[in-house]
């Protein structure tokens, strides 16, 4: 009896010294805080939350965007793709793999559109390219294609469609060209370590191609307006605005009146970086000074993959170039700082027609004079940031 008395005590005491321990566990036990309130534990651990979540926003948050320049497969290109079951475009990036993984955003402006070979592929004047292209872009490091340029309509509705349906197959972003209205209202926004950066897209036209009527989606012209609506946008949702545009005159090393006046109306607009295109060669870097702060402009990032026979070498050589963003915060808001720009110039070999490759210039040592071109090219790029 006395046995049986004796482990209900022992029982009894751990029942109740579980109940103890659990009740302190969960229990609203009272801590004084910094300003002699009494508070719970939980309330107090709630505190120390949101004060570390208020100091983590001011501490500043910076990333690094870059772009490439036009992507544009010509029939000599895709050829030189051509394998047993299809098109491997991936051996042609290979050696800028490395520097295209560096920054934390890349944008490529995919100029030829990938409409695919159930259609027909095709080649200059009027190009529809493989969609194995993209799966390169993407295992080199792209992050996202501008597809606004004067070739967005070379093969009409149906290889815009087509690429679409590629792009979101596989989870490439892309800006520029547009499925429907709501497609085209959509702002493209990448967020990485806290910065949400909007990425816009438009071209000066289509060669002549008209948009269909009831369709403007299809591609995004050049209307200062529609540009202003978009950037409006986009601020209430971003915090770094990216646009990029096709513009200038083909083969000119420097920017255009009309290209100077629409980059500074844009950064007046609030945009804050402007990646250019359409050229085929290099043109100059430069800051805009606005009342909003700078604007980054790089007004030709030339060709980084083509096949063009022009009678210019110049078409053989681009870059990838990347900028900072550093987002800081305060009770006040917060502001985006950009900073260290920097151009790391690429060339595009081939012999024949035949294993073509974008290789960085640095590597390139097989052309003569490669090291004075690079200083040729970083000189020219650089010029206006003096």
């Amino acid at each position: 009896m006395k046995k049986k008395l004796f482990v209900f005590v022992i029982v009894l005491l751990v029942f109740f010294t579980v109940l103890v321990f659990w009740q302190y566990k969960i229990g609203p036990h009272i801590q004084t805080s910094a300003d002699g309130r009494s508070v719970s534990v939980l309330e107090s651990n709630l505190e120390i939350r949101k004060y570390r979540e208020r100091m983590y926003k001011k501490i500043p948050q910076t990333i690094t965007i870059g772009a490439i320049g036009d992507i544009l497969i010509h029939d000599r290109v895709y050829r030189d793709a051509r394998t047993e079951t299809g098109y491997d475009f991936t051996p042609m990036f290979r050696d800028v793999k490395e520097l295209l993984s560096e920054p934390d955003i890349v944008l490529a402006n995919q100029e030829s559109i990938l409409g695919g070979t159930e259609i027909g592929l095709s080649s200059y004047p009027t190009f529809n390219s493989p969609q194995e292209v993209g799966d390169a872009l993407l295992d080199a490091g792209i992050d996202i294609v501008s597809t606004a340029n004067n070739h967005t309509l070379d093969r009409g509705e149906i290889a815009i469609l087509q690429a679409i349906r590629y792009y979101e197959q596989v989870g490439l972003p892309y800006v520029g060209h547009f499925k429907d209205f709501a497609d085209q209202k959509r702002i493209r926004i990448i967020e990485r370590n806290g910065i949400n950066v909007a990425f816009l897209a438009y071209t000066y036209g289509t060669n002549g191609i008209p948009v269909p009527k009831g369709k403007e989606y299809l591609v995004n012209l050049i209307d200062k307006e529609q540009i202003h609506t978009d950037v409006t946008r986009a601020k209430q949702i971003a915090d770094c605005i990216v646009l990029s545009i096709h513009w200038g005159t083909e083969y000119e090393r420097y920017p255009n009146d009309e290209q100077k006046n629409l980059a500074n109306e844009l950064a007046h607009m609030g945009v804050d970086i402007i990646f250019g295109h359409h050229p085929h060669v290099l043109q100059p870097m430069e800051w805009i000074e606005t009342e909003a702060g700078r604007t980054f402009v790089v007004y030709s990032l030339g060709n980084f993959l083509a096949g063009q026979t022009y009678p210019d070498p110049g078409k053989d050589y681009g870059g990838l170039v990347t900028i900072d963003i550093t987002k800081r915060e305060d009770e006040q808001g917060f502001r985006i700082e950009l900073k260290n720009p920097q151009f790391m110039p690429t060339y595009i070999a081939s012999k024949n027609e035949q294993d073509y490759r974008v290789i960085p210039l640095t590597n390139a040592t097989f052309l003569p004079d490669a090291e004075k071109k690079y200083q040729e090219i970083m000189e020219h790029m650089t010029q206006w940031l003096q």
